[in-house]
């Protein structure tokens, strides 16, 4: 493999037909999959190292050691009014892989409405049935055999899976002591197994995959699995610790064409150029903080920051839709070894590390995998849903924007939606609940998936009369629980909170619980003021909801992908890139990663940003080989 990859001279030296702006999950997918053309030539530019060595990434059970560390860019939100003007903190990764490499390798796919509702806003070819064959080809997975599958309920539909991507994916050899109760639990609640859970319809109680390789059993991410096998190419170079500061526009007969990129290395600043696209594959964040400084986006906010307009759409960093969470604790059995303590205790740690050095297996291979994806109707009557609905959706009529209407469409569909996901697990995931010596807990975890709180990222205004550059940390405000159909994001996690306790109060799961200790109960019941003591556990949960909802790390949407004019028609609909990922208004440049997704999807991110980008390699090819290689930058 190239050591250090290239250096920044060597980088500069060569001819590029396509410069890619980001090493991470989408930006190695699409750079392997393009230098397959030997007549081809890729730069990719990434901001952070390169990690191959780095444990606290490869070894799964050490999920979210990297968090805060020196691989994460550490940005944080404004304070937020919805959550008692808190502020959060946002992983993102900066490190070769991006955060495909700080993940908790949870490996699962949306409802097939989801990205039907992409095609529905005018992508065409976006749908389920247009990205099923890129989901499969970026995926390799691994088959549990049938004891396995027994003991662990760790089903698949061959069907809807690839065997031969180079993204791995497996069940987990080890489990958390709770998931050995976590399907019969959901049983006696009346909720079944969802058998194929990848075919459309997550809805149901289900084991999770994770992005593991099984013949070492560490984490398999985008450069391990993209870029790694394919270092040795001549025509794809790497330079890590590259950060950049804007992509190159020139005007050539009346239009704006993308030419480079100007970038920091080594505190030297450079330009590197390219005969063909730039691919900006930044991620939710840092996309359309790139678009800004380069000076498209909104006039108002790019004039604040002292940067040239150059492309007028106001949609650039708007549209932001994260997945909220909350993060229920309870103390369980004493006896029962969590991840938790084996972190807190070296010699715990030590014997873990090395059972899993000699054998890969043990508690080092243990992720979270215990899920169930539920509509709102299994626990709230429709009749009050749709009361709900009709009071605090008013803003969501025949009027709105199409990405409005879905929103209410989803939140009253006929058809069972996985709206709110319970994950469990032993050991304590809250930010905001100290542990207590000699105390074991475990967490439930409750996810928001389709919010109708919509936020934005957008570069700041200048400081001290100085422009603002790629130095200034972007203002992310993600509008928790705020704006139209916020308060009804509030009450909806707030319900959910009441069936997660359920939940974890019914057999068999219950047997290892001892008690709720995040938020505290409410007093024990007295039975002559019953329905005061109900409603004293729902202010619990209300006030607690507001005090501790934090980012599940699911950004989308910021650079929205869609048809329609960008600057003077229905700016509620208007969008960043077409459906073929060029940015509107300039020739030669493309947007790749999760920062397109119009719309929020029921799962975690990372398969479908993977699909993303194999689906956008592919466009890319295909207009390369068609002779078009800018497109006509204006959406058609």
């Amino acid at each position: 493999m190239k050591s250090s990859f290239s250096k920044v001279e060597t980088f500069l030296d060569h001819r590029f037909t396509h410069l890619i702006i980001g090493g991470g999950t989408a930006g190695l997918v699409v750079a392997a999959r393009i230098s397959e053309n030997p007549d081809l030539t890729v730069g990719v530019l990434e901001a952070g190292p390169a990690a191959f060595d780095e444990r606290r990434i490869n070894v799964p059970g050490r999920f979210g050691e990297s968090l805060g560390s020196e691989y994460d860019w550490k940005f944080e939100t404004v304070a937020q009014s919805g959550v008692n003007g808190r502020t959060s903190p946002w992983a993102r990764g900066r490190v070769l892989g991006g955060s495909s490499a700080l993940n908790f390798m949870t490996w699962n796919r949306g409802n097939r409405e989801d990205y039907d509702a992409w095609e529905e806003l005018g992508n065409e070819g976006w749908g389920w049935d247009g990205l099923l064959p890129f989901f499969k080809k970026s995926e390799h997975l691994h088959r549990s055999d049938a004891d396995h599958q027994i003991r662990h309920q760790s089903h698949f539909d061959a069907e809807f899976h690839g065997t031969n991507g180079p993204l791995q994916t497996v069940y987990s050899l080890e489990y958390g002591a709770s998931h050995q109760y976590w399907h019969a639990t959901f049983h006696n609640l009346g909720v079944d197994t969802n058998r194929s859970h990848f075919s459309g319809s997550n809805v149901g109680v289900w084991t999770s995959l994770g992005s593991v390789d099984p013949a070492t059993r560490e984490r398999s991410y985008s450069a391990t699995a993209y870029y790694r096998p394919h270092a040795d190419r001549a025509n794809l170079v790497l330079l890590t610790e590259a950060f950049v500061r804007e992509v190159v526009l020139q005007r050539v007969e009346g239009e704006w064409v993308a030419k480079g990129a100007r970038f920091v290395h080594g505190n030297e600043e450079y330009v590197v150029h390219t005969e063909g696209e730039v691919i900006i594959c930044a991620g939710s964040v840092q996309s359309p903080q790139l678009l800004e400084l380069s000076g498209i986006g909104n006039p108002r906010v790019l004039q604040a920051a002292g940067i040239d307009v150059k492309v007028d759409n106001p949609n650039v960093g708007e549209n932001l839709q994260d997945h909220l969470m909350t993060a229920m604790v309870y103390e369980i059995n004493s006896e029962i070894m969590t991840n938790e303590a084996v972190r807190a205790d070296p010699l715990l740690a030590d014997a873990a590390d090395a059972t899993y050095a000699t054998s890969q297996s043990g508690i080092r291979t243990a992720i979270p995998s215990s899920v169930a994806y539920l509509p709102f109707s299994h626990f709230i009557p429709t009749s009050d849903l749709s009361a709900l609905a009709s009071t605090l959706l008013k803003d969501h009529t025949a009027s709105s924007s199409l990405r409005q209407r879905i929103l209410a469409q989803r939140f009253l569909s006929e058809r069972p939606l996985g709206q709110i996901e319970f994950n469990f697990d032993v050991s304590n995931y809250s930010p905001y609940f100290a542990s207590l010596p000699g105390k074991r807990y475990a967490t439930m975890m409750m996810m928001l998936q389709y919010p109708f709180s919509k936020g934005s990222v957008h570069i700041p205004p200048m400081k001290d009369g100085q422009v603002t550059t790629s130095d200034d940390k972007p203002v992310i405000d993600p509008q928790y629980y705020g704006g139209p159909g916020g308060q009804l994001d509030f009450l909806m996690m707030v319900a959910s909170q009441k069936l997660a306790h359920k939940i974890c109060s019914t057999k068999p799961l219950s047997d290892i619980i001892l008690s709720r200790v995040f938020p505290p109960p409410a007093p024990a019941p007295n039975p002559h003021h019953q329905d005061r003591e109900k409603n004293e556990e729902d202010e619990v949960f209300a006030t607690w909801v507001r005090d501790t909802t934090v980012t599940d790390w699911h950004p989308v949407g910021t650079c929205a992908m869609g048809r329609g004019a960008h600057t003077h028609t229905d700016i509620n609909d208007g969008f960043v890139v077409d459906g073929r990922l060029r940015v509107y208004g300039v020739h030669g440049l493309r947007v790749v990663d999760a920062s397109v997704m119009p719309l929020q999807i029921s799962a975690h991110l990372q398969a479908t940003v993977y699909a993303i980008a194999e689906k956008g390699a592919s466009m890319i090819l295909e207009d390369w080989g068609g002779k078009n290689v800018s497109g006509d930058g204006k959406g058609g």
